[in-house]
């Protein structure tokens, strides 16, 4: 099988009720159009970077993302986000998410933020710069306009405030 044909099962790890049922949200027609594409205005070693996971990280001086009321509706995903500056200690993170084991983050926290290897990119050069925040959110969003008012348009004019060029998403 060549490149061309090859597809990606998106719901190979979900529980097969689950993959049902969100099957029947998915238009049957093929995507078709232009891709939406923005070069970056420079290379990507003299660009502002920043990092956005769905992994649920947040400070520990933060309200922690509120996974009860998705327990009592599982349609539910907190639709808030979080700012993380770049320099807090591993030691002042938390991570809750009830979609992913959260242990491996937990152990280290570059598997999902990988804030100590962007600043060793920024420090060698690769990148340009690591932006002085990162942002997390809840990354269970189900047709959800509350989280683009909540979370993503809040976050657009800090990200400019920063500089910010390109943004690396790690999706939980």
């Amino acid at each position: 099988m060549d490149q061309q044909t090859k597809k990606v099962d998106g719901f190979r790890f979900m529980p097969p009720g689950l993959a049902a049922w969100v099957q029947t949200f998915i238009p049957e027609e093929e995507f078709s159009g232009p891709i939406p594409w923005t070069p970056l205005p420079r290379p990507l070693d003299q660009a502002t970077l920043a990092l956005v996971t769905s992994a649920g990280i947040s400070c520990k001086s933060d309200p922690p993302f509120d996974m009860q009321r998705e327990k009592r509706d599982p349609t539910w995903g907190d639709p808030t986000y979080r700012s993380i500056p770049r320099d807090t200690a591993a030691a002042d993170f938390d991570v809750r998410h009830l979609h992913i084991n959260t242990d491996y983050i937990r152990k280290d926290l570059d598997v999902m933020l990988p804030l100590k290897r962007m600043a060793e990119f920024e420090a060698e050069g690769i990148i340009g710069h690591l932006a002085p925040t990162a942002y997390s959110f809840y990354g269970f969003q189900w047709q959800n306009q509350r989280f683009i008012d909540q979370a993503i348009r809040p976050m657009v004019p800090k990200m400019k405030a920063e500089k910010v060029e390109a943004v690396l998403l790690t999706p939980a």
